[in-house]
């Protein structure tokens, strides 16, 4: 197997500046196991959390945004209140395939997210990576 562009690692810090939970509509997905554990986090009942804070698309559960500014509805002042509890498609960025297809990919992400090649940030191992394109894939097949 060829090895992938970025072999060497990738540097990425999470600044927590909250700019991949806003701009243009999308979805954020999330499971039954993933809207517990923020209910749980939230101190409400899960039928709650999904009355609350889901909107249902496709027969997916799917995080609401503000209409105006299309911002997560966990987005308070430019950081997020489930940071510690966020879902996997939002621990996981910006490991995702479509920014690791190629360098031009991962420089494009990094106009949108300033913990791309962040000086202070470390460098995450291949290993790492891969890892997070794994739980990645296993989201999907649930």
């Amino acid at each position: 197997m060829t090895q992938p562009w970025y072999k060497k690692g990738l540097r990425f810090g999470c600044t927590q500046c909250g700019k991949c939970c806003t701009g243009e509509p999308g979805y954020v997905w999330i499971t039954f196991e993933e809207a517990e554990k923020m209910a749980a986090f939230l101190k409400i009942p899960t039928e709650k959390f999904f009355e609350t804070y889901t909107r249902q698309v496709d027969g997916e559960f799917a995080l609401k945004e503000d209409p105006r500014s299309y911002d997560c509805i966990f987005l308070r002042d430019g950081m997020c209140r489930v940071y510690g509890n966020r879902p996997k498609q939002c621990s996981t960025f910006p490991f995702w395939p479509e920014n690791l297809e190629s360098k031009e990919a991962w420089e494009k992400a990094k106009q949108r997210c300033e913990g791309i090649d962040h000086e202070d940030a470390p460098v995450i191992p291949l290993e790492q990576i891969l890892g997070q394109l794994a739980e990645l894939d296993e989201e999907i097949e649930e």
